[in-house]
């Protein structure tokens, strides 16, 4: 689950390079809206009190007691 999130989050801000690249006009209303959502979404996943919830739930980046090895 988190790598899909991480994926998700990943594409929301490789979104402008990919409309760019593509020479989609930024302003059509479905490119805005996306934008929009990708640049919130980056944002909100950048909160502790987000990384803070994906732990309680199992899915933050480091186990309890520390050990990172899988």
């Amino acid at each position: 689950m988190r790598t899909v999130i991480q994926g998700v989050v990943a594409f929301a801000l490789a979104l402008p390079a990919i409309v760019d690249a593509a020479g989609i006009p930024e302003s059509l209303p479905w490119v805005v809206g996306a934008l929009a959502v990708a640049g919130g979404l980056a944002r909100v996943m950048a909160l502790p009190s987000v990384e803070a919830l994906l732990d309680r739930v199992g899915l933050g980046l480091v186990e309890q007691g520390g050990n990172t090895t899988p």
